[in-house]
Order: structure tokens, then sequence, then C-alpha cells
């Protein structure tokens, strides 16, 4: 229904399909009131909805201007900050054949500039304004949205508005050729260069008929882009994107008068666009099994299975999603059983995703390399007809619901997540209000239902059957290929384009000049109370009572650094993670899962470089159940040898398969590179082959037993929930026994003698991936150089408006996005400018790279620093909104045993930072020379060029080992660092942090929705 995400064993893959829905009106309940009152200027107040006590309602009013916009507007004045949302109801679905990717295409014109926004000047404006902002598409729609303090609301709405009414004539033939290559770039990095990435591609035209918008993606097709023009894009915008076709949401720290008022300047003067009637299309019928297959660079095969089901807002979706849960969600679904628990599948998981059109009800499974496809589907095939014979039980349909109800709950953590539900529900609905009515179908499901919905839709249906095998030709199809794309019966849609016409709004006030900001809103940071336990665990927590939800991080120090003292033992931290993640004394994995979905919680552990993270979170309502499954986890684990065998042979093989995927080789070779010889870190958290095949359950034992102590943990909670309550929830962690802890000092840090570059080929990379940089002496300090460092980088690579990113970027289409930034926690870390780069701008994209590092020694402009203060100055509204960003602030102050006054102290550091300072930074911590370049790619298509841009190339192989002398330079050897044992990496982690060490979160693009 709203998201369903595959994530394939880290394999740098995700298929993911996005909600939408079918045009339909709904039932008001009764909260809602009537009021068709109109203001002065036009807007009609058509409803407003109101919570009442316990009811999971989010309140707003809705009205709807002359011009036919619907504007809805939710206070909330929980945080100083308000979210701006405008969905078109436009996606990839009102594209044709031969013009695919045209909605996602203009997503990104839509920030190139305006009448009175010149280009680039969106981003810099709302960041300026401490904002972040961003755009998606998706089949269905296409939004804009920005999340500002609350006292620069004019100014979003105002940005909004000049490119609903003033675009086009600021849609040149240079802006659209710039971006028609970023998108091509996008299509490069999320698709062509990413295993699996073609497989959605695969089964959308093999499961649509011709000519259906859903049988292609929303990424489109290159061919596609390369034949359209600017009046094609103009069109485009004309057709689609008049205010009645939109909906407005605002939410946040606003009054609802004051909203309206607003939006009656900037958007009432927009003339209406031409009528938008609903979409509907007939639902694919598959008559028979249709087979398709294709080669990819990938080391496991996939098997996907996809039978059609029912469009967004049917009665049938969540008995579906239920069905889809009980196959194959989690340790209690089938699939795990059959496949995953007895090693026969890498991964087995079920979904069931909808949009407005259509739905898909999904099977994808990973063999072990060695197994093939076609027995592979018998078991899939069998694993359907066990379900057949057991059916739902009640318990299954139990746990669903309740980790349903759970999700829909922190989904109102955020305001960017209450608005989305409005604005969402609103496009595709006509109706905002649409959460008591779901939270009402889902509580009605029952086992009858999920048995119904099994033999309608999956019984005896015909399927689309999608082998991905590797490219060395060891795995054959599941079978042969029974089906090709039939163009008979196609006709092209008259979408309406002949005719259109451009109208500029006419005004009675100056749009050019940009609103005015408000008085900045004064951010609370959390109130928080502290206190420790005799055994040496520190607490620490804060109130916030604005869901019933609590979540809570606690931490052990060490994780991945540990290994320094035992380096044939490295990825036995991750490794130990995992297995507390399956069974404890009292519950087998499956049994432990059961009961955290039965309450809708979760606890999970995870492993980083520097600490061991458990993660709890839960409902108010059931934390005291939650915590005594905390208290077996944490204190009971089971550690099981057949678990073990398992979790050990998917790990070796997620380590082998590293080598497939361009991100994780330039990762690995980068790290080898920048940490000296001996270090740890030079070796990756997940281990190598050779490491994680000494590794035994007693090795895992004796880790926990040795590391894992309450005197080198602290533990953060934050939520609906106070300390008394909370201290008493928490007491078993008394009897935790504290132990000797030795935690490892840092490794000495070695440079380079001079920058070179460091070449690994990798055939058929569509993409170049380059990593620049060194290893600084910076660790974490939230007052000191760390934090100027993260300052001074702000320009350089930092925000979307970095001089890296505006140059490879915006100015020269290299890339869908680069950056840069410094990592530093209680041990130093290097400096990384990174990007993937199109292939044949390998050489090109490395020398603008180094031009603009390089060139930032010598200084900042005027406007450059006035950027950086007041973008990061206004930031602080953003910070502490939901209960897991308060929790990551507590979990700094107790790591690095900081004041709740160093945001203060930082504060008062960027309000007297001067040009000379960052200037000064800058030539401390970025070197004129001494630098290791990587790049990875394909040689025949990245290589060339490289050798001309003056410095020495190395070849290496894939693990570190310098396989020639690749270009004419003085033959040399690389530094000692990269002659190491072959290691292998695990998953990429975003490593750029902000001023607070946090590791930022960057939009993860999905198949069924690109964002900007």
């Amino acid at each position: 229904m709203t998201r369903n995400q595959l994530l394939l064993l880290g394999l740098g893959a995700s298929l993911a399909m996005q909600p939408a829905a079918a045009q339909q009106k709904t039932t008001k309940p009764a909260t809602v009131t009537k009021a068709p009152t109109a203001t002065a200027g036009g807007a009609r107040l058509v409803e407003k909805i109101t919570r009442k006590p316990g009811e999971l309602v989010i309140p707003y009013e809705k009205y709807v201007l002359p011009n036919g916009l619907t504007l809805i507007v939710a206070e909330d004045h929980s945080d100083p900050l308000v979210h701006v949302d405008v969905t078109y109801h436009v996606g990839s679905a009102r594209e044709q054949i031969g013009k695919s990717g045209f909605a996602h295409f203009f997503e990104h014109m839509m920030f190139q500039g305006s009448d009175h926004v010149a280009d680039e000047q969106h981003f810099k404006t709302v960041s300026a304004a401490g904002g972040t902002l961003n755009g998606s598409t998706n089949r269905d729609r296409t939004n804009y949205f920005e999340t500002v303090p609350s006292n620069q609301l004019e100014t979003a709405l105002w940005l909004e508005a000049d490119r609903m009414g003033f675009l086009l004539d600021a849609v040149t033939q240079p802006k659209f050729e710039n971006q028609r290559s970023t998108v091509k770039n996008e299509r490069g990095q999320n698709y062509d260069n990413r295993p699996y990435g073609l497989a959605s591609e695969n089964v959308s035209r093999t499961l649509y008929p011709y000519g259906h918008p859903y049988s292609w993606l929303t990424i489109g097709y290159l061919e596609d882009l390369d034949r359209s023009d600017v009046n094609d894009l103009k069109n485009f915008f004309l057709r689609w994107y008049g205010p009645n076709n939109a909906t407005l949401t605002v939410g946040g720290d606003v009054k609802p008068a004051e909203v309206v008022k607003m939006v009656e300047k900037y958007f009432g003067p927009i003339a209406k666009g031409p009528a938008v009637a609903a979409q509907k299309l007939p639902a694919p019928k598959l008559t028979q099994d249709r087979y398709v297959s294709y080669k990819d660079n990938v080391r496991f095969p996939m098997l996907q299975v996809v039978f059609p089901t029912v469009p967004s807002g049917h009665p049938d979706e969540f008995a579906l999603d239920a069905l889809a849960d009980i196959i194959g969600s989690g340790k209690n679904s089938l699939l795990y059983k059959n496949l995953t628990k007895t090693q026969q599948a890498v991964q087995a998981q079920a979904y069931n995703s909808t949009s407005e059109l259509a739905g898909e009800f999904t099977i994808v499974t990973l063999p072990f390399p060695g197994k093939g496809l076609d027995s592979l589907e018998l078991k899939v095939r069998n694993t359907l007809k066990e379900f057949e014979r057991t059916g739902a039980t009640a318990e299954q349909v139990a746990r669903y619901k309740a980790s349903t109800e759970a999700q829909m709950v922190n989904g109102l953590a955020s305001v960017q997540g209450k608005v989305s539900q409005l604005a969402a529900n609103q496009t595709y609905f006509g109706n905002p209000n649409r959460l008591p009515l779901e939270l009402k179908e889902l509580r009605a499901v029952t086992p009858a239902d999920v048995n119904r919905v099994y033999n309608t839709y999956i019984k005896g249906k015909g399927a689309v059957v999608l082998s991905v095998v590797p490219k060395n030709g060891s795995v054959q199809p599941a079978k042969a290929d029974n089906f090709t794309v039939s163009k008979d019966g196609y006709k092209a849609p008259d979408y309406g384009y002949e005719g259109l016409k451009y109208v500029k709004p006419t005004d009675t006030f100056d749009r050019s000049k940009q609103p005015a900001a408000g008085a900045n809103p004064v951010v609370q940071v959390p109130a928080v109370w502290q206190a420790s336990l005799g055994n040496g665990l520190r607490l620490m927590g804060t109130r916030n009572a604005e869901i019933p939800t609590v979540t809570m991080l606690l931490t052990i120090r060490g994780g991945h650094r540990l290994e320094q003292a035992m380096p044939n033992k490295a990825g036995i931290s991750s490794l130990t993670a995992a297995m507390m993640n399956e069974g404890t004394q009292k519950y087998t994995g499956e049994q432990f899962s059961s009961e955290l979905e039965k309450l809708g919680s979760a606890i999970r552990v995870s492993t980083g470089d520097d600490n061991t993270t458990v993660y709890v979170q839960s409902l108010t309502k059931n934390l005291p159940a939650t915590m005594k499954l905390l208290e077996e986890r944490l204190l009971h684990p089971r550690f099981d040898e057949a678990d073990f065998a398992r979790i050990k042979k998917q790990t070796l093989e997620g380590i082998a398969n590293q080598s497939t995927q361009p991100v994780m080789i330039a990762d690995k070779t980068f790290a080898r590179l920048v940490y000296g010889a001996g270090d740890i870190m030079q070796t990756p958290g997940s281990g190598t082959t050779a490491t994680v095949t000494g590794l035994t359950l007693d090795d895992v034992k004796q880790f926990y037993q040795q590391y894992y102590a309450p005197n080198v943990s602290y533990l953060v909670a934050v939520g609906d929930v106070d300390q008394a309550t909370l201290t008493n929830q928490v007491g078993f962690l008394k009897g935790w026994q504290q132990k000797q802890v030795s935690l490892p000092a840092g490794m000495a840090t070695t440079q380079p003698d001079k920058t070179r570059i460091y070449f690994v080929n990798k055939d058929g990379a569509a993409q170049s991936e380059i990593r620049i940089g060194y290893l600084t002496p910076l660790t974490y300090d939230a007052t000191g150089d760390y934090y100027r460092a993260y300052l001074s980088n702000y320009l350089l690579g930092g925000a979307f408006n970095s001089r890296i990113n505006l140059n490879l970027r915006e100015d020269k289409g290299y890339t869908y996005g680069a950056r840069s930034g410094f990592q530093g926690t209680r041990y130093v870390g290097p400096y990384t400018a990174q990007a993937g780069v199109r292939a044949d701008a390998t050489a090109a994209s490395v020398k603008e790279f180094m031009k603009e590092i390089q060139g930032y020694r010598n200084g900042i402009t005027d406007e450059e620093l006035q950027f950086l203060q007041a973008s990061v100055g206004q930031s602080d509204a953003l910070r502490y909104e939901t209960g897991q960003q308060k929790a990551l602030f507590l979990s700094r102050l107790l790591e690095y045993d900081l004041p709740t006054t160093y945001v203060q102290q930082q504060s008062d550091i960027l309000k007297n930072l001067k040009k000379e300072d960052v200037q000064g930074i800058a030539q401390k911590y970025l070197p004129a020379d001494n630098m290791y370049i990587v790049v990875v790619g394909d040689r025949a298509k990245s290589f060339p060029g490289l050798s001309e841009l003056g410095y020495e190339v190395v070849e290496l192989d894939m693990d570190g080992n310098r396989v020639a002398t690749a270009a004419a330079a003085p033959a040399a050897p690389a530094p000692t660092s990269t002659l190491t044992p072959p290691m292998e990496t695990e998953k990429m982690k975003v490593k750029t942090k902000d001023a607070d060490g946090k590791k930022e979160k960057r939009k993860s693009k999905k198949d069924k929705e690109d964002a900007k």
C-alpha cells in the first residue's frame, strides 16, 4: 500500500513501489465541519477537521481558490517550522509512447528558475533560509516541497507560486540540455549502473500492454529524452501544471487565516489551466505466465514473480498487504521458512504495491550462486500451494494489523509526514482525511479476507516471471522467454496539447521582490534529564507527548574499531550484531519477531565503525512489554549454531558480491589508500572472505561477553514517557554486569607524498565512481576546528549550491550529484570528495574536482559568507523535530560529553565567522597536493584522458594490488597502504556529517519514484 520496499541484502539495489490511488470519494467521519464560506480574496473554506481525544486524525482546514487550486492548512505548533508541499496530479502515467520520462524531466526543469527567481536560486534561497527542499515524481503525481523555519513561510510560497505562474520564459535551450544530461546521469547512477536496476523496467513492459503508461518507468528511456525538445516540455507544463490540477498543503507552526491570505496573494492571480479528467485504464490480464529474462552484472541471479492486483484505495488492498506479509515479510513468513532459513536463498520476500491505476503483488528471491532459477521457481510455487493448504491464521493477521497500525502512528512524527499524507489523499481521493478510514479498513481485515484475495488474484493466475542472470552465463533463466510485446490495438492518446497558450498572471504587487522574513523562531533545545546506574550505564531522556510513541537508542562503544586488536577476526563485531537480532534464550528468532509484531515494536541491533547500537521503537502503551523483549535480546541472546551457519554464509556471499558494484569498489579502494598499514579501517566492517571464514560461534560468544558492557554504554529515550516511568521500565539494566573493556587508540595518520590517480577497471560500468581525499588530523569537536571545517566545506561541497555540485552537475552536466565532506568521530577521519560521473567525462570531472578543491584555498566572497551564515544559522528549527532526531541529539551529548549549551556556542562561532577564517581552515585542511584520487570505471570509456591531467596514474586490481603502469608517467610503487592482502567491503554508508557529527540523510531513489 503506502510503500513496500525490498532491500537486497545490502547488494546495492532496492526495488520499491510508490503509493498512489484510484479516484474515488469516501464518507467523511464525524469530525468534519462543513463551512462553505469564502474569504475576501475568494478562497472558499469547504471543510474543517478537528481531532477528538484518542482519535488518530490530522486536523486541517481545506480551501478552494477561484482558479481551482486546493489549499490544505494543518496547524501544528509543536515545532517552529513549516512544510510546504505542492502536488500536481501528473506523473509518468500522463506520458505516451516515444515521450517517456517527461514528468520527471519537467520536475528537474522546475528548479531552473522562473521570471522572478534566477537560475539556481530556488535551492539557494531555501538553503539560505535554513530549510531543505526537493521534488519527486512517480507514476501518478509530481510534488515539490520545502521545510523551512516558520518565519520563512512566505518566501516558500512566493517561490512555488513563481514557478507555477511564471516558468516558461525562463526555460531555455541551454537549461534544457543541461538537465537532460543530469537526468541521463541519474538513470546511469540509479538504474543502468546498479545491480538489478533494470528489473522493474523489464517487469513493467511485460506486465502492462503496449502503450499503457505503466509499461515504462518514471525515469523514462534515454532515446525518448534525446528526441524531445524544449517545446515538448513547455506544452507539458501548459497542459498539466495549472492550479486546478494542484494541491497546496501547508503544515506546521502557522495560522490558517494568515496562510490563506498569502496564498491568495501569490497563487490567486494564476489562471486556471485546462481541465484534467480522471484517468482510468483496464487492469492488465494475463492468460498465462509470461517468462522474460535479461543478463546483468550480478553475483546472485534473481527470480521475480509479479501478479497484477488492484489499485490503491481498493477494498482488497489491506487484505493483499496482509497476504504479502504472511507469505514473504519477516522471519515468520513462509518464504523465510522455506527458502531463507534453509539456506536455499540469500533472500526471499513478497510485497504488495499499489498505484492509481493498478497494483502488483511481487515475490522476489535470490538463490545462492550455483542454484538454478528453475528449481527456485518450483520452491516458490510450492510455497504458494502451502498457503492454499493452511490459509491465513488469526494470529498472522493480528500481527500484520498491529505492526501496520504502529507504522501509521509513527508516520505522524514529522510535519512533513503529516503534510505528505494530506496531500496524497487529496490528490488521489479528493479527501485528505482518509487516515481514520484506512485505520478502520485495516482493523476490519479477517483471515477469510486474506484467503479470498489469494484465491481471487494469485491462485491459478498468470504472472510475469522475470529471471535476472549473471553475464558469465553460469545460470540459466527459470524458463525460456515466451513473451514479446505486441503493438496490436494500440492507439495513441490525445492529451489535448493543441492550441495551448501561455498567459501570465497580472499582479497588483511587485512580485520581483522576495518577501521579507519574520523574526527568527525561538528554537528550544529539548529539556533533558540525566541519570546513571551503579554499573556505569548513563541514561538521558526528554519528554515529548506529541504522538504516543517512545524512541530509544542504546549505544555500546567499540564496534569495528575493537577488531584493531584482532585483525584476523575482522567482521566479528558485525557478525555478533547480526546474531543478536536472532533468537534469545526464551524465544527463537521467529518467536521473537512474532512478539515484536504483535506490539508493533522494533528492536534492532547494528554495528558501525565506532559503536554498536540498539534501536528501540514502541507505542507508549506497549513499552512495558517491549522492555521485556529488550531485556531478552540484550542480556539473554540464544546464539544458535544453525542461525550462525546461515548468517555466516550470507555474510560471505555478501562480501563476495561487492566486486559487482563500482560504488563499493571505489569505497574499498579509497579506504585502503587513506588508512595506514595495519589500521583496521583499511578492512571493511563486514570483514574479508578470509577473516569471516575463520570465525566460529565461540568467537561471537566471546566478543559479546567481553565487549557488550554497561560501563562503555549509554541509553537515551525520547517520547511520551517521563523519567520515573522510563527508569522503572529499564530497571533490568541494573543487572547488566560491568566489564573491563579497553577501547583502542587511533592509529597514526600517514599522508601521500604527492597526488596520484588510482584506477580500477570495472568492465561494463555505466558510470565512473570518483573519490578524492586524504586522512585528516581532525577528530570530532563541536566547537573547534572540526566544526569550523564543516562550515568551510559547506560552500565547497556540503550544500546543493556548493561550488563542486554547481560545477559538475548544474554547469557541466557530468553527474547526478557531487559532494564533499569531513568525517571525524573520536577518531580521525578522511576528507572525501565524491561523485558518480558520466563515463566519457571521467577525466574532465577529476580535473574540475581538483580545480574547485585547490581554488577554494584562495578564499570566498562576501556573498558566499552571507549565504553560509544564513543557511546554517537558521537551520536549527529543523534539527530536533522527530523522536529519532532528538534521540540522536541526546546520544551526541553523551558520546562527546557535550553541554546542551554547545548549540549556542556553535551559533556564536557562526555569527562571528569571517572570510579569512574560512580561507584559513581551507588552507589548513585542503592540501594543494597530496591527495588520493580513486577512479573506478570501464577502462575503455573512463581511462582515456586521465594520464593527461598531470598526475601519475597507478592501475590497481580490485584487491588493491598494482597490476600495471597505466600511463607514461614514471613508474612508482603505490603507497604502502595499497599493498595489502585482498579485502572486501561492506555496504556503502553515507559518511558526510553535519555540524554535530550526525550522518547526513540522503534521499534514496526508487524504481517507481525519482527525486531531483
